[in-house]
């Protein structure tokens, strides 16, 4: 599997989702994947919802896959705390 698979996956499996999944050996992977799905989701749901997206390949064709989720707000910076006023 090559990193450009495995972002039509995700997005295939999660609508209206972009993923930028990189790779230094096509074994070890590493995404950034923004998706409306996961808004009120937890980080483990949120993760839970991207393994379904790849089904068998994880543990195989993935061995390993770092992930970092969010939904399009924070992705944008809109859902960032606000600094504390003095």
């Amino acid at each position: 599997m090559n990193p450009d698979q495995i972002a039509q996956m995700i997005q295939a499996g999660l609508p209206g989702s972009t993923a930028r999944v990189t790779s230094p050996d096509n074994v070890h992977f590493e995404a950034v994947v923004v998706a409306p799905a996961f808004a009120g989701k937890r980080a483990v749901q949120r993760h839970q919802l991207v393994y379904a997206t790849l089904g068998t390949y994880m543990g195989k064709e993935i061995h390993a896959l770092a992930l970092q989720v969010f939904t399009p707000d924070e992705h944008s910076g809109a859902a960032a705390p606000r600094a504390a006023r003095t």
